[in-house]
């Protein structure tokens, strides 16, 4: 009979136990996500904070660059005039934060709804020179020719080194005939003996999970406007270019969608104003670049 009480009182602790390592989660949620942290004892144990527990606010500047899951998308840091031309994002970011936090919220919340891919709850902000970005399958990059990107030496070394050793760059919203040498004077420097080509539905990115045939130009909100009709209709800077950069063995390892903005429909897939149809087209297409990456 007391060892049945010894082992009733035993179940009775454990949960209490258990909500331990909550609470100091919860405590250490400020500085973003905590996998595992080493006890202030002697004993060097370490406890391991579930996903679950950690903090899911989205940050400016995560601080902690190491994958929290299967999938942790990042986003491409560079210099750029973000500091004077858009002064709501500070000292802090610049035009490569454009749609954060929001696109990743939906982007990531599509994902999961959508495949099984283990998916962190946030994104990374990497700078090329940052070893980080090696374990970062998935490279997001926006708004480069308003933020005037142009990589250095080492960066473009860097960026070329991560491409050529099975990593695969996005490149977002962009837009008109001015922003496109942005794209060709950098590409130049990163892949100096590579090609960008132009995309069609033959292409295996377009068909990994979803089977795209048509290839839709996605607008951004800002291009869309109310016609006298009541519809809502779309005006962009010109025609859509889907185009891509492929390495020796044939696999696709950038991929670029001009005058198009799949980061604005995936940030406003809440809003009403913006056309469901095509947010349902951006995450098919974002999840069809994150299956090909992951399995190429």
């Amino acid at each position: 009979m007391r060892r049945f009480l010894s082992f009733l009182m035993c179940l009775t602790l454990l949960p209490v136990v258990a909500m331990l390592p909550r609470a100091e989660a919860q405590d250490s949620s400020n500085r973003g996500p905590v996998r595992a942290q080493q006890q202030s004892n002697s004993s060097s144990e370490f406890r391991v904070v579930p996903p679950a527990l950690q903090s899911t606010t989205p940050r400016d500047e995560p601080d902690d660059e190491v994958p929290t899951a299967e999938f942790h998308m990042a986003r491409m840091v560079y210099a750029d005039g973000g500091a004077r031309s858009r002064g709501r994002f500070g000292m802090r970011r610049g035009w490569w934060a454009i749609d954060y936090p929001q696109a990743e919220t939906h982007l990531i919340g599509g994902i999961r709804r959508l495949t099984n891919i283990n998916s962190s709850d946030d994104s990374h902000h990497i700078q090329l020179m940052n070893d980080a970005i090696f374990d970062h399958p998935w490279l997001f990059a926006q708004q480069i020719g308003q933020g005037g990107w142009s990589p250095s030496d080492e960066e473009a070394a860097r960026l070329r080194e991560y491409l050529l050793k099975g990593g695969f760059l996005v490149i977002d919203d962009f837009h008109g005939q001015r922003e496109w040498p942005t794209l060709v004077n950098a590409m130049q420097k990163v892949l100096p003996n590579y090609t960008i080509v132009d995309l069609t539905t033959a292409d295996e990115v377009f068909h990994v999970l979803y089977d795209l045939d048509t290839l839709t130009q996605i607008p951004g909100e800002r291009h869309l406007y109310r016609a006298g009709d009541g519809s809502i209709q779309a005006q962009l800077e010109g025609p859509q270019r889907w185009s891509g950069i492929y390495d020796e063995e044939g696999r696709l390892i950038v991929a670029i969608n001009f005058n198009m903005d799949m980061g604005d429909a995936w940030e406003h897939a809440d809003d009403p104003y913006y056309p469901e149809p095509m947010t349902a087209l951006a995450y098919r297409f974002g999840v069809n670049y994150l299956i090909y990456a992951m399995t190429h």
